[in-house]
């Protein structure tokens, strides 16, 4: 897997763990009880919102394996973080707008990097419910009815 070069999907995801986590900076007060980094969730929304598409399970779990063996993310108990390598991969990155981040991304790959390979794997059941908890943010709350079965009016 190592020689094969970086794919389109794992800057993808990579830009995706880098946009959610507020670009490498770090989101929580030193005080919180809740680990930094973000979740799969938040993965996949910043993904949808990069590409209009949720990243399937076997994307994403190959992306992971691949970026987490170069060392350019972490993933710990289900937290997703960006190691000092991904940081330094993003801030020196050939400046370009969110539009073709993912690009800009994929090329800096190729040049500087060479994919890894750790040993880690995303559960269907796993994806399932980060999707569903992804969803479940922006479905609408139904209408509000009144006893009689009509629109509830004020």
């Amino acid at each position: 897997m190592a020689d094969e070069g970086w794919r389109w999907t794992d800057a993808w995801i990579f830009v995706s763990v880098v946009i959610a986590g507020g670009a490498g900076r770090h989101l929580r007060a030193p005080t919180s009880r809740r680990p930094e980094g973000i979740r799969l969730a938040d993965v996949l929304s910043t993904a949808d919102h990069l590409n209009r598409a949720i990243p399937e399970r076997e994307d994403v779990e190959t992306a992971v394996r691949r970026l987490a063996g170069a060392g350019l993310i972490s993933v710990d108990d289900g937290w997703f973080r960006l190691t000092p390598s991904g940081e330094t991969l993003w801030r020196t990155r050939p400046r370009s707008g969110l539009a073709t981040a993912v690009d800009t991304i994929h090329g800096a790959l190729n040049r500087r990097h060479a994919p890894g390979d750790a040993d880690w794997a995303l559960d269907e059941r796993e994806h399932a419910r980060a999707v569903h908890e992804y969803a479940a943010h922006f479905t609408a709350p139904a209408p509000r009815r009144s006893p009689e079965g009509g629109p509830y009016r004020d």
